[in-house]
């Protein structure tokens, strides 16, 4: 995925108030270095249907599922 892609959180994170199949937009992808080359996570942001912030969340790539 890329920055600004929307997809759906794969499971809960209670800790953020977040659950399964909320709604979320890509706003930083984290590759690490060497040779590896794909994502080693994203920064997530997680709104209101207001557009308030409801959470800013790292994430590694299995826990989203791409939205198309």
């Amino acid at each position: 995925m890329n920055e600004l892609d929307r997809f759906v959180l794969a499971e809960d994170l209670p800790e953020h108030g977040l659950s399964a199949g909320d709604l979320g937009t890509i706003v930083m992808v984290h590759h690490p270095e060497g040779d590896y080359t794909g994502p080693e996570g994203y920064t997530a942001e997680f709104t209101y249907l207001t557009g308030e912030t409801r959470a800013v969340v790292d994430l590694r790539p299995e826990r989203s599922e791409e939205v198309l």
